[in-house]
């Protein structure tokens, strides 16, 4: 299945190490984890904010849904999360680790019925509710 991973690229990045264990768990289940952290995916030549622009659309187009993680504040991964539920009507799940930052009122005030937050508070819990999430999916 093909999942589409947002978080932070080029804000806040103190967070962006969970990110990468998103993006890694996913592929580790044998799905494929879209983000331009994914090594897999990585351009040969640098792209300019147009074409990082519309591939990330396209990415967003093909995914099943949408893995966000939102413990550090993006722009980006608001937009993200906002064009997908909005705009391609696609399921996120957003995830935050807990006791660090709030999750932004935007999204956990949010109340699309195709939106689902998790607060984890380690990479276990983290792995657990992602498999959960994924599993339910595919039992739908």
């Amino acid at each position: 299945m093909i999942i589409y991973c947002a978080g932070p690229i080029r804000g806040d990045k103190q967070y962006q190490s969970f990110y990468k264990e998103i993006i890694k768990y996913v592929n580790s289940l044998g799905h494929t984890a879209l983000s331009e952290l994914n090594e897999k995916f990585k351009s040969a030549f640098p792209l300019n904010d147009g074409q990082i622009f519309k591939r990330d659309i396209k990415w967003m187009e093909s995914s099943k849904f949408v893995i966000a993680e939102t413990t550090s504040s993006s722009t980006g991964v608001g937009f993200e999360i906002a064009y997908s539920l909005y705009n391609l009507n696609k399921p996120v799940l957003a995830l935050a680790k807990k006791g660090e930052k709030s999750v932004s009122a935007m999204v956990s005030g949010c109340n699309s019925g195709i939106l689902t937050v998790k607060i984890y508070s380690s990479s276990e819990e983290m792995k657990k509710i992602i498999e959960q999430y994924i599993n339910e999916f595919e039992n739908n």
